[in-house]
């Protein structure tokens, strides 16, 4: 699979969701490429913006779509990353303001 059938792929399950990819293509297409990245590296699609442990039971939280992502597009117009975006960041209705870290510190390698 490649990045534009990755792209394609996702947006069809994710936009009827309510999430979309971020609009700044500059960005999505990279974020996208380090998915495939980690999916061949781990065996499944870590987030790219974190560093992932390995070992899928502690990376599980991060695996993208993440288990933040809901709270963060609910509340800042956009994930972590800034991969997935609500539609109002899109539109440019949002305040784009860097999204904290929801993830707990012991699970966050350093």
């Amino acid at each position: 699979m490649d990045v534009n059938q990755l792209y394609e792929m996702l947006k069809k399950v994710q936009e009827p969701k309510g999430y979309h990819f971020n609009a700044d293509k500059d960005m999505t297409m990279p974020l996208l490429e380090s998915l495939l990245t980690n999916k061949e590296r781990f065996g499944y699609m870590a987030c790219p913006c974190r560093l992932a442990n390995g070992d899928y039971e502690a990376d599980k939280d991060i695996i993208c779509p993440c288990v933040y992502r809901e709270e963060d597009v609910k509340e800042y117009g956009a994930c972590y990353c800034a991969l997935y975006v609500s539609k109002e960041f899109n539109e440019g209705s949002v305040e784009k303001q860097v999204v904290p870290e929801r993830r707990p510190p012991e699970k966050i390698l350093f």
